[in-house]
Parts: C-alpha cells; structure tokens; sequence
C-alpha cells in the first residue's frame, strides 16, 4: 500500500490547526475555497509551527527535531532530520520544485502538492505521484496567497480549491528558517539525482544543519540559510551497491565540488547579480556527505563542515 503524502501531510495540519494558539499561527478560509495556514506571514509563528511545517513538507516521513549544537564555539540549535523513506519525503515532496506565480503573487511551492501535480521532470525519474482528493503545499513567501493560487494548485493536481490547503512563512522567521534548514538531506538527494546516482540504492538518511538566527529580511535570511547547508550541513546516506561507485561519485556530491564554494553565500548571491540560476548549481548541497554501505558494512565520507563561514553569516 502506498504511503499516500498529502493524505499525511493533512493529518500534521489537522493537529496544527487545532493547537493554532500554541504554535502562534492562524487557519482562515479562502474565499473560493480552500485553507490557509499563516505560519509566519502576519502571524508570529515559531519553533513549534516550523518543526510542523518541515514535516508537512516532507509529507509526513520524516521526523524533525531541534536539538542544541554549536557552531565555531558558540551554542546553536540544529535541525535535524532522519527518514527511512528519503526519495519519497525529499524529493517527491519537500523540494521546492514548483513556481507559483499568480498577478504580483509568487512563491516557490513545496511539499506533497507536488506528488499531486507530477509534472517535473524529476518524477519521471524517482516516480512517486499520487493521486489525492486532499491537496497540501507549503509556499516560502511573505504574502498571503490570493484565492487565484489555490485555484490553480487546485486545477493542476485535478481537485476543487476547498480541498486545497496552503501554509506559508517566509524565509526571515523563525518558522520559515527551521523549514528551510531542515533540507540537508534534501539538497544532497538532489545532488545525486542530477549525477545520475541509482537513488533506489538509497535506503535510509540522517541530515543536520545548524538553524540561523532570523535576518532582518528575506535576502539576508536567504544568505543566512544556504550558508546553514553549504557551509554547516551534515548528512549520512544508508545505502545499498558496490564501494567502487561511491568512492567515484563521492567527491562530487558535497557543496566544496563547486568553485563557487568559499565565502558567504551573500557575497556569491551578490556576484552574479542575484540571479540564482548564475549561480554554479552544484554548489546546492551539504558541506559534508557520508555513505554508510549497508552490504559491504564500508563507510565514505566527503566534504567537510566550515564553521567560521558559518559564523560570519551567522553573527558578523
């Protein structure tokens, strides 16, 4: 039986919602159909709205924790994650695969909807879609989506917009920052899939990043966060297959295979404009990657962590 993602994710919104007061966030219908669930927008939001919104956006997989960590010396929490269904929850789900664009309104659209929908390219690779009569999506954004967006999630996955719901926060909150960096292990399956890695050898992983401190603004935030991943994420991949192909792929999968790597990301961001596709995509990935093969009981590790990059993002 399938483990169907958005009817999971529904299930995590059910139990947010009904504790909207706790984790500081507000639930409003749409006129035209459809819910809504302000995570960070107008609402305050917080750790609690953002562990959920990171396990609502990995469509229910995955477990999602804040454990503290420390970073160049300084106390820091972590944010970590673990799945035994890594391709499922990352990349059929919580990679930010679809633009949503609607008027002036646009966001990078997340999460099960996307399972739903199954028109990236990245589905004919992993497979993975579903069909669903309940929609669930989580949109990085710091607007309220107008009722167009649900109309036309709700066209493209085949449902009616009352059975769209939409979450959203943006990158500069505390929810929007724990969603964001809880996709180590993300950015490294992805890495993979564009190396044309076999990502059914990929049986279970474990991801860490260190969660910044809430910028004064998106474009900080955006800075802010992909430093967490290139410069401060940790992931093991369990995986199955021969050591030889690890050992040749290994070296191109951490964010150092890049020769933008090396400096904040603000200062990259800055360098090609803000244009975000000048940017070399393989730097998308997380500082340090480890392949524990499951048949051969060999471990491969690549790439290391560089704290005092994350620092100066982080506190200079």
């Amino acid at each position: 039986m399938p483990l169907l993602l958005n009817a999971r994710a529904a299930k995590i919104v059910e139990a947010m919602t009904a504790a909207a007061e706790e984790r500081r966030i507000a639930a409003s219908e749409v006129d035209g159909g459809g819910l809504f669930v302000d995570c960070g927008v107008k609402a305050r939001g917080g750790l609690l709205a953002g562990l959920d919104l990171a396990r609502v956006c990995l469509g229910g997989l995955a477990d999602v924790s804040l454990p503290m960590g420390e970073v160049d010396g300084r106390a820091t929490p972590l944010v970590q994650v673990w799945t035994d269904h890594p391709v499922q929850a990352c990349l059929a789900s919580q990679y930010a695969g679809w633009a949503l664009s609607e008027g002036k309104f646009f966001a990078m659209g997340s999460g099960p909807m996307r399972a739903a929908r199954g028109k990236e390219e990245v589905f004919d690779a992993i497979g993975h879609r579903e069909e669903s009569e309940t929609i669930v999506g989580v949109l990085e954004t710091k607007k309220v989506p107008p009722a167009e967006v649900f109309a036309k999630v709700a066209k493209e996955c085949g449902v009616e917009p009352f059975n769209v719901t939409l979450l959203a926060a943006p990158t500069a909150s505390l929810a929007g920052g724990v969603q964001i960096v809880a996709r180590s292990i993300e950015t490294a399956l992805h890495k993979l899939a564009e190396l044309k890695f076999d990502l059914s050898r990929i049986v279970s992983a474990h991801g860490s990043a260190p969660l910044p401190p809430v910028a004064k603004d998106d474009m900080a935030a955006i800075g802010r966060t992909n430093d967490a991943i290139l410069y401060g994420a940790r992931v093991v991949l369990h995986v199955t297959g021969d050591d030889d192909s690890l050992a040749e792929i290994g070296p191109k999968v951490p964010s150092s295979a890049s020769a933008d790597f090396g400096e904040p990301f603000a200062a990259i961001f800055a360098r090609y404009n803000h244009d975000f596709y000048a940017v070399d995509p393989h730097l998308f990935s997380p500082a340090e990657v480890t392949f524990h093969n499951l048949e051969t009981g060999r471990s491969h590790a690549f790439g290391t962590p560089r704290p005092e990059i994350v620092a100066r993002s982080f506190w200079e």
